[in-house]
């Protein structure tokens, strides 16, 4: 072959190479999908890197010289093929995603990692505009307006690790090495930001608002956008309070966009200068109106200690007062004062939650007592002299005994008189013989049991606003004797009269309950509790007048809302066993029995007090609430026979009328139904009362 020939060799079958390179590279990577015209679209999944650089070298003929430190799996999914340059650009894309870079070199592409990459000549030699987007170039930017120091923290960030961002202070320059589209990018804001500046000053006068007041609000506006990731204020605002204006200095935008916002601010309360009617919705005036003016009433007054230390916007007369009719307040102050009390009185007048407390109180108690004895007496004929004779009645028996039985006995006729007052309880056996000579005799056996029982169920129920004390009482005024005594004087005609006088105290008997909750943040509620509860006890044991029993706890307790919590209680048994006897003879055995008297008294009591808080945060609970305790005593009523009156025809009794319908739309329904179920348990029925 000639010399000519081989020369022409490659160009002749330039076709074939690269029918045979594609051919190669298509059973070597099955990941790579050929098109028809020559088209590729690649895909990889968790491919060696070093792969991917063999399938980019085949397809644009370049040559790469790796790294030892390339070594990654990487991910690249196409749906739509590409020519061979889009094919290298997407290249390095994954090349920057991996962080690595490549550098061109000659006739060879260098791929090593980014972290070295701006020790090395980048491509900002390429003609143009042969650069790609990720091709690392250095740049060189003159600043003209602005220090280039000045811009070096604030564009800083946006430079990667492994980019280069310095400013020459003597030339106002500024050096970026990184990728070429995030310097395109960089050049851009630069040129944004170094624009020169037509600062000037501007006086601007306030007629109605203060100076200060106005240059606190407007810094800290800019100060707030500035926070936020904004733009700060180029301008600069200074307060003159001698003459209540606004100096202004800056960019000539930027100080229209200032005075506007001052004239704005610079406008006369719409409210009528100084002076507010605050209309309260849930606090009471004349009590909030004494509590602000204790708080304001030396702050801004001429003749106050430490005057300079109040601002100018604080000074000037303060003056709050009530106007009970319409519960409104009507204050006089200087525009910030004025500002702090419209948010002190929107966190006052608030509506406060209520509470419902049930408080359930269960008493059993059993009283018992027994008692059997003899009591004998001996004299001469029809006892008229007793000689003999044991006098062992107890309390409990009552009547004047074995002696009153025998006078009533005594005689040619009985005395019925006489005979029941000498009668005790119980069951009375008398047994004797009375004869006109001799000796006669006479015994009384006397036998009682007593057997009384208690059963009290108490459920006072009380609602009260959260931090307010609130008190019940249920019960009645029983008179009880306090003493006696018998007054004699003369009335007319010379007679003399008897008036028996008696002193007589009523005392309360009955519930008394009286709370103070205070719902904690949650579902807590803390309750200060006075509760009292004292009823006539139905005793086995004769007094000399009516026996009331008295239970009182005050405690403070912690219960969760809903929750039924334990407040305390007794448990008692109390056994007492008395015996009278004759010494001596009543303690033979067996006949022992027929000289002495033995009682028995027995009393258990169970006790037990509950109290159960409900939160009412809106008027849906508190209507939903009212509602249950409505139904349950009109089903009460109903329960009884609610139809006509006896012995009057066409007359009906009263029964309440039904409840007006409420939307509980804030209350959790599975809340619904356990009241409902409680209040239905309550009623008897064993099924939900109807609650509207």
């Amino acid at each position: 072959m000639s010399k000519k020939a081989g020369a022409n060799f490659p160009r002749r079958f330039e076709g074939l190479r690269r029918f045979l390179r594609v051919a190669v590279l298509a059973c070597a990577l099955p990941q790579l999908a050929l098109g028809e015209t020559g088209s590729i679209t690649p895909n990889y999944k968790d491919a060696d890197i070093r792969q991917v650089i063999e399938a980019v070298g085949a397809v644009t003929g370049k040559n790469f010289v790796l790294d030892p430190r390339v070594k990654a799996q990487v991910t690249m999914l196409s749906s739509a093929p590409m020519n061979p340059d889009a094919f290298y650009e997407a290249f390095l894309s994954i090349l920057s995603v991996y962080g690595f870079v490549a550098v061109p070199s000659g006739n060879v592409v260098k791929v090593l990692p980014d972290a070295n990459a701006r020790q090395l000549p980048g491509a900002e030699g390429a003609p143009g505009g042969g650069r790609l987007a990720d091709d690392l170039v250095t740049r060189v930017i003159s600043v003209r307006n602005v220090a280039a120091a000045q811009l070096v923290p604030i564009l800083r960030p946006l430079i990667p690790q492994y980019g280069h961002l310095a400013a020459h202070a003597p030339s106002n320059l500024l050096i970026i090495s990184d990728r070429a589209s995030n310097v395109e990018r960089m050049i851009r804001i630069i040129e944004r930001i170094d624009q020169a500046s037509s600062a000037d000053f501007e006086v601007i006068r306030l007629d109605n608002a203060s100076a200060a007041e106005v240059v606190r609000v407007v810094t800290a506006l800019g100060q707030g956008a500035k926070a936020e990731g904004g733009a700060a204020q180029s301008a600069t605002l200074v307060a003159d309070e001698r003459t209540n204006s606004v100096l202004v200095s800056g960019d000539k935008n930027e100080r229209l966009r200032l005075r506007t916002l001052v004239a704005h601010l610079d406008t006369p309360l719409q409210e009528g200068g100084d002076t507010r009617v605050r209309y309260l919705r849930y606090a009471d005036a004349e009590d909030l109106a004494t509590k602000l003016q204790s708080q304001y009433q030396n702050r801004g007054s001429p003749g106050a200690a430490g005057q300079n230390a109040v601002p100018p916007t604080e000074k000037g007369d303060i003056t709050i007062w009530a106007d009970e009719p319409t519960n409104a307040l009507v204050i006089t102050a200087p525009p910030k004062t004025m500002k702090g009390m419209m948010a002190v009185i929107d966190k006052i007048d608030i509506r406060r939650m209520q509470v419902l407390v049930e408080s359930l109180i269960v008493e059993v108690s059993a009283d018992k007592a027994a008692e059997l004895g003899v009591n004998w007496a001996v004299g001469d004929a029809d006892l008229d002299n007793i000689i003999g004779v044991t006098n062992l009645a107890t309390p409990k028996t009552g009547g004047s005994g074995l002696i009153g039985l025998v006078a009533g006995a005594a005689g040619d006729e009985l005395d019925p008189a006489a005979l029941a007052g000498a009668i005790g309880g119980g069951i009375n056996l008398g047994v004797g013989r009375l004869s006109d000579s001799g000796t006669s005799f006479a015994a009384l056996i006397n036998a009682l049991a007593t057997d009384a029982k208690t059963n009290i169920v108490g459920t006072p129920v009380l609602v009260t606003m959260d931090n307010e004390e609130a008190e019940i009482k249920v019960g009645q005024e029983v008179p009880f004797i306090t003493g006696s005594f018998t007054n004699t004087g003369t009335g007319g005609g010379g007679q003399t009269g008897v008036n028996p006088f008696q002193t007589i105290q009523r005392e309360q008997v009955g519930l008394s309950l009286k709370i103070t909750p205070q719902i904690n943040e949650g579902d807590a509620v803390l309750l200060k509790i006075e509760q009292e509860l004292s009823a006539l006890q139905a005793g086995a044991t004769k007094a000399a007048d009516l026996i009331t029993s008295n239970r009182t706890i005050t405690t403070s307790v912690i219960v969760e809302d809903g929750g039924t919590l334990v407040l305390g209680g007794l448990i008692q048994d109390d056994v007492r066993e008395t015996q009278n006897r004759v010494p001596l003879l009543g303690s033979l055995p067996l006949i022992g029995k027929l000289f002495r008297v033995d009682s028995t008294s027995k009393t258990k009591t169970n006790l037990m007090v509950f109290i159960k808080p409900t939160i009412m945060r809106d008027d849906a609970q508190a209507a939903f609430e009212t509602n249950a305790k409505y139904n349950y005593i009109r089903n009460e009523q109903f329960a009884q026979d609610s139809g006509s009156i006896a012995l009057m025809p066409g007359q009906e009794k009263p029964v309440l009328p039904p409840a007006a319908p409420t939307a509980p739309a804030s209350i959790d329904l599975r809340k619904l139904r356990t009241d409902a179920q409680t209040v239905g348990q309550a009623n008897g029925s064993g099924s939900p009362a109807s609650a509207n």
